[in-house]
């Protein structure tokens, strides 16, 4: 399990790493076991007020993707400095405006037991078109999930946090 003190040690190693000028906001650092994502927020893209929302969506599109180039070099050395450190791939994402990207995310397997009825329902998915794969319909799943349930989720994790933190002061086992 991750613990807040990990969590922090990171998003404090990237806060000084990084460079200034990448971000308006400071970066968001999310981190399981198998990766760490830095999300940068620069400043949106400068246009006249009477631009349409097409021409806006398409400069921040236009701007995400000339940032991404700009800074592929440097964000690829930071990158191996903190896998090295952290032992953990890092991915790279950018919000800029309500334009955000994920690049090289992992999409990492995961092993599951699922019984004949949860099968259907995958199965049910795959049939219907909405996935590819019963993995496919898995991962939809999963996405539903935490967009229905972002503050239930947010709340376990911060209680599971606190567990952690408890433990970690406690006795040392053996």
């Amino acid at each position: 399990m991750i613990t807040k003190e990990d969590r922090e040690r990171v998003a404090g190693w990237f806060a000084g790493r990084l460079p200034k000028q990448w971000q308006s906001a400071p970066a968001e650092i999310t981190i399981d076991r198998e990766e760490i994502t830095v999300r940068l927020t620069i400043p949106d893209v400068d246009l006249p007020k009477d631009a349409s929302d097409a021409a806006r969506a398409e400069a921040r599109v236009g701007r995400a993707k000339a940032f991404r180039e700009e800074t592929r070099k440097q964000r690829m050395e930071i990158a191996r400095e903190a896998e090295h450190r952290y032992d953990a791939k890092v991915s790279w994402g950018l919000a800029l405006g309500d334009h955000t990207e994920l690049w090289t995310h992992i999409a990492a397997p995961v092993m599951t037991r699922l019984r004949q009825p949860q099968r259907m329902v995958l199965d049910t998915l795959v049939d219907a078109g909405v996935a590819r794969s019963r993995a496919d319909a898995l991962a939809w799943c999963v996405r539903l999930v935490g967009q229905h349930e972002d503050d239930w989720l947010v709340e376990l994790r911060e209680a599971m946090a606190s567990v952690a933190d408890v433990r970690a002061k406690g006795p040392a086992t053996r």
